[in-house]
């Protein structure tokens, strides 16, 4: 627990300097990716989501906690990505990602501290720009996904994550064009887009 607890305060710590940002975020991102513009150039404009990256120990490691969306949601169906939606009227951001994990994985608010955040991402082709925060718990959580949006749960060990030999890519057509889409392989899950190029500035700070 010690050694858990003064991770938690190292990271902490990062996250109150200078962040790596875009850069960080870019080794991750589909190429070519669908647009140039970030979210200084959209604040105003854009949809406000918040996520977040809920790191805990268990069974003597860290581990983050990644959600598959149910096919039936409104976006991103199937895909693998973090606990978090779109800001309500009078809500701050680290409430949406505090609100948004207690719906969709059942973690209540007072089992979570939330540490720092990390730099802003726009999503061109949905026009969100989304939040990620950061937060721990000091014990695993017992999670109670809302079969509505969640169609899983996955806990991924830090260390799998910063292993650059779990690090790929692989050709897709989208849009009827091929794109280069860097992504992390963990068992039959291929974490990539706005999740992979979150988590990857999140790895440059650890």
């Amino acid at each position: 627990m010690r050694s858990e607890q003064d991770m938690f305060g190292k990271l902490e710590e990062r996250l109150s300097g200078p962040r790596p940002g875009l850069s960080a975020q870019l080794s991750m991102a589909p190429r070519p990716r669908p647009g140039n513009k970030i979210y200084t150039d959209v604040e105003d404009t854009s949809l406000k989501a918040a996520v977040l990256l809920l790191i805990y120990p268990k069974r003597g490691a860290l581990h983050l906690v990644l959600i598959r969306r149910a096919d039936t949601v409104l976006r991103h169906k199937d895909q693998i990505g973090l606990p978090g939606g779109q800001v309500e009227k009078g809500e701050s951001l680290d409430q949406t990602a505090l609100r948004e994990t207690w719906e969709e994985i059942g973690v209540p608010a007072d089992r979570i501290k939330i540490i720092g955040s990390l730099t802003p991402l726009y999503i061109p082709p949905s026009n969100f720009c989304i939040y990620p925060f950061v937060g721990t718990a000091e014990t695993s959580p017992s999670f109670k996904p809302d079969p509505a949006e969640v169609a899983g749960i996955i806990e991924i060990p830090l260390a799998h994550l910063k292993d650059p030999a779990n690090s790929r890519t692989e050709t897709r057509t989208i849009d009827s064009r091929p794109v280069v889409v860097p992504f992390i392989e963990y068992g039959a899950h291929k974490i990539w887009g706005a999740t992979a190029m979150v988590l990857a500035e999140l790895l440059e700070l650890l």
